[in-house]
């Protein structure tokens, strides 16, 4: 791997790459190579890794960084969540078990005296080494299959982190906790054996309810956002009995703040309904994830418009809320001006944004908002003040 990422970090290639950061790769891939010593895919291949960078971890656009292929990139944490769950998690011995890229772990490191990164892949594995001794950040790199690692490990850890793969062998992506691999569930007790803490990082689309109902231990999950897009869900697992199961709400580089509850509140709240007042709100989709509808309605002293409408409203604006905070007004569809421009939204109604969009011939973006919703009464058209 030491030669392969002297090959590829060589002056005219990194040069060649940072070039050709926006060509068209599908046709970058149809030329020959200008370097005898490096592929046409290899070449490709890191500045996809730049690409996607960009993105999810710039801290790794540093010279000497070498990318994996795309695949290896897809299920990596970005950097915003694991520098969040960094700073929840501290100890002396961590081990990923699942390190993948080593994004999660790079970050887990920063409050852990002594760290461990297990991967099967070789060919990864021996990138994240190179990338973490461009780094100048320490651990100890296993190359090795977890189920083996599991079976003649004898050391004891303050917290086991893993990130299962959600691919099937025909690289189709899989939801339910058997399917993934490693399966949790076949391993959860092994884990639990030698961590104080086990923590896994899974599928923004797991359901909750399913996964508190098939995995015993859990006492903490946490809804991770960025920027509104819900990315994963971090469960916490411990052998120590737990007082119930907190749930931790949070929207990443939203300014908002985290909305944390008990799971289980959610059955013993009441939404209170009306039509709409003033101000309209809707929860930030960490909170819609988490399906605490009444929850919301109680907490903020919110009215719900619709029992199958997750949108609330007030007259006095609750500025604290974790979500958009819109003042509104409703309208008939007359009202409604030909070209205009608004940011549609479609909440409980028939039609979705882009139906809307051509039926009143509306353009899309600008500052203005138009809803479109049912309140108890019936549908309702909700406009920008």
């Amino acid at each position: 791997m030491e030669s392969v990422g002297n090959k590829i970090n060589s002056k005219e290639i990194q040069d060649y790459i940072n070039v050709n950061l926006n060509t068209d790769l599908h046709m970058l891939l149809l030329k020959k190579s200008p370097f005898p010593e490096v592929s046409m895919q290899e070449i490709v291949q890191q500045i996809k890794g730049k690409q996607t960078a960009h993105k999810k971890f710039p801290f790794l656009l540093t010279e000497g960084i070498v990318f994996p292929p795309q695949l290896n990139l897809e299920q990596t944490s970005s950097e915003k969540t694991a520098e969040y769950k960094s700073q929840i998690l501290k100890g002396k011995k961590l081990i990923d078990l699942t390190s993948g890229f080593g994004i999660d772990a790079y970050y887990l490191s920063l409050n852990f005296e002594e760290v461990i990164l297990v991967e099967q892949n070789q060919e990864l594995l021996n990138i994240v080494e190179h990338n973490w001794g461009i780094l100048e950040r320490k651990a100890t790199f296993i190359n090795q299959n977890l189920e083996d690692f599991l079976q003649t490990n004898q050391e004891h850890f303050d917290v086991v982190y893993l990130d299962p793969a959600r691919r099937d062998q025909n690289k189709n992506k899989v939801f339910l906790l058997e399917d993934l691999s490693p399966d949790i569930l076949q391993i959860r007790e092994k884990l639990l054996a030698i961590a104080d803490q086990v923590v896994i990082k899974l599928s923004p689309l797991i359901d909750l309810k399913y996964l508190i109902s098939v995995v015993p231990g859990i006492f903490r999950i946490e809804i991770l956002a960025v920027r509104n897009d819900v990315k994963e869900v971090v469960i916490f697992l411990s052998n120590e009995p737990k007082e119930g199961i907190m749930v931790n709400c949070i929207n990443l580089e939203s300014g908002e703040s985290a909305f944390n509850f008990a799971f289980g509140e959610e059955e013993n709240s009441q939404a209170l309904y009306s039509e709409p007042g003033k101000f309209i709100y809707i929860p930030n989709n960490a909170i819609l994830k988490a399906g605490v509808f009444n929850l919301i309605s109680q907490r903020f002293g919110l009215k719900k418009l619709h029992p199958n409408t997750h949108i609330y409203t007030s007259d006095q604006k609750s500025d604290d809320f974790p979500g958009r905070i819109l003042e509104m007004e409703a309208v008939d569809s007359k009202q409604i001006k030909k070209k205009a421009q608004f940011n549609i939204i479609s909440k409980n109604y028939p039609l979705k944004p882009e139906d809307i969009k051509k039926k009143y011939s509306l353009k899309d973006g600008g500052e203005a908002y138009l809803i479109f919703t049912q309140s108890k009464q019936g549908k309702i058209i909700l406009k920008s003040v």
